[in-house]
């Protein structure tokens, strides 16, 4: 017996780790808070709110990303913009399984009430846009925040920037058009122009205005040369 007393004494003994004291390899973490705050919210902020990137627990977002699409950005990204994937299939440091929490914890935070009964347009595009008609649009519904040329105005910032254009694709230009930026004040698709919400046409024209201004080489912080000129590390002009 006193054997006995003498090693439960041990297990318990003082700085002896307990197995809830046990630190999970990484690919063992599968807790959508934990795995949102270090993978997401950086970007999208506290609990989905938004922040350099939409907020995905916008009820208007998650009216029009299905599963399959909110799996995929989030395990493949999106090519030639700020998403990166996360999945280690594409490169990234996440289990499969801990993609589909990721996604699953998302999907958690649709409020299909919230939209009153009203249906968004579609996600994606289902026609080509039409640069033009998208020109004559944009000054309809938004060049009043953003600026004739999107070049910015007093309630809104400059979206035909050069390096901001760069940074988003055209699915996530529409997706924020339709969306809105709640927590930056924008309206969602019903919004910009009361009584007369935009219409898929005219937002599918919006964008391909907007991919229009997009340039060869962005974020240029000089003036493009004119001519053969060019110019040394000491800062003398050659030929």
């Amino acid at each position: 017996m006193a054997s006995l007393v003498l090693l439960a004494a041990c297990d318990a003994a003082p700085g002896r780790p307990v197995k809830t004291s046990e630190v999970l390899a990484p690919n063992d973490v599968v807790d959508f808070r934990v795995l949102y705050a270090a993978n997401c919210a950086g970007c999208h902020g506290d609990q989905g709110r938004g922040g350099a990137a939409i907020g995905l627990a916008d009820p208007v977002y998650l009216a029009i990303a299905d599963d399959a699409s909110i799996r995929k950005v989030t395990a493949d990204g999106v090519e030639g913009t700020a998403m990166p994937a996360f999945a280690q299939s594409s490169g990234g440091m996440l289990t499969d399984a801990q993609v589909e929490v990721i996604a699953g914890g998302i999907r958690s935070w649709a409020r299909p009430a919230a939209l009153a009964g009203t249906v968004p347009p579609p996600r994606v595009a289902t026609s080509a846009g039409d640069p033009t008609r998208g020109a004559q649009a944009f000054a309809t519904y938004c060049a009043s925040c953003h600026g004739a040329q999107g070049e910015g105005g007093p309630s809104g910032s400059a979206i035909t920037n050069d390096s901001f254009l760069a940074l988003v694709s055209d699915q996530g230009l529409r997706t924020v058009i339709i969306a809105g930026r709640p927590d930056l004040g924008a309206p969602d698709w019903r919004g910009n122009l009361p009584g007369r919400p935009m219409s898929d046409r005219e937002i599918t024209d919006i964008v391909a205005w907007l991919g229009s201004q997009r340039v060869q080489t962005p974020g240029r912080p000089y003036a493009v040369p004119t001519d053969a000129t060019t110019r040394t590390a000491s800062g003398d002009a050659r030929r």
